[in-house]
């Protein structure tokens, strides 16, 4: 067995057990490559795992209408869950529209009014969330579990992707014709919000251009942090 299809059988082990032994559990996309990679595992093999994004009001066009695609690919409806208008208007109007280029604090600001806050509604009610991160990914998440326990939601959080490497990703995409954003294609590792991500050069890291005027230790938007620190409370063996 290669070392990708060993991952490959370990990862879809892991989310046939998050779906047996913690239902309801929900799959939080980017609609990235490595998110694209666990929408392909899931919905092939007909997993009760819910896939939601998060439509911040600021992606990229090629970003959202990933959306559609896997609705032409797959058949799936991708639950799409969106800030709230009037906290939007409230940071807009006391911050100003681009007030993320501030500081870190109005950056994070801004990403817990697109981002955070629409994730806690999300994974209310739910026992577990699934997430594409990798180990290899940024410099703060080279100590990634597949499996934590996130005591900021009061559920488990998953990560089965944790050990892959991006050539692994894009094996598994080119093998099994995964659609995937064409903004990866136009040197975009790593896609967020659009104001907020440009396009690396060579030799960057693949995080690089996420919040590219910020210092690397805080490139982190929120949705895995606690009072400004990674959730990593307590690790639990896979």
């Amino acid at each position: 067995m290669s070392d990708l299809n060993a991952r490959v059988h370990e990862t879809r082990g892991i989310l046939e057990r998050i779906a047996r032994d913690f239902s309801p559990a929900v799959f939080a996309s980017s609609l990235a490559a490595e998110d694209m990679v666990l929408t392909d595992l899931i919905l092939k093999a007909g997993l009760p795992i819910t896939i939601f994004s998060l439509e911040t009001g600021r992606l990229h066009k090629e970003t959202v209408a990933m959306i559609d695609k896997v609705k032409a690919h797959y058949g799936y409806d991708i639950q799409v869950m969106r800030p709230q208008q009037a906290l939007v208007d409230e940071y807009v109007g006391k911050n100003g529209l681009n007030a993320f280029y501030d500081s870190v604090e109005m950056r994070k600001g801004c990403c817990y009014v697109r981002k955070v806050e629409p994730l806690g509604r999300a994974l209310a009610g739910q026992k577990a969330w699934i997430t594409g991160q990798r180990r290899a990914q940024s410099t703060t998440r080279t100590d990634l579990p597949v499996q934590e326990d996130d005591a900021a939601h009061g559920l488990a959080k998953f990560n089965p992707l944790a050990a892959w490497s991006e050539d692994d990703v894009w094996e598994y995409i080119r093998a099994n014709g995964v659609p995937y954003n064409e903004l990866h294609d136009r040197g975009y590792p790593s896609i967020g919000c659009e104001p907020c991500t440009r396009a690396i050069q060579p030799g960057e890291d693949v995080r690089a251009g996420r919040w590219w005027w910020e210092n690397a230790d805080s490139k982190e938007c929120g949705l895995h942090l606690v009072d400004g620190k990674l959730i990593r409370i307590k690790s639990v063996a896979a």
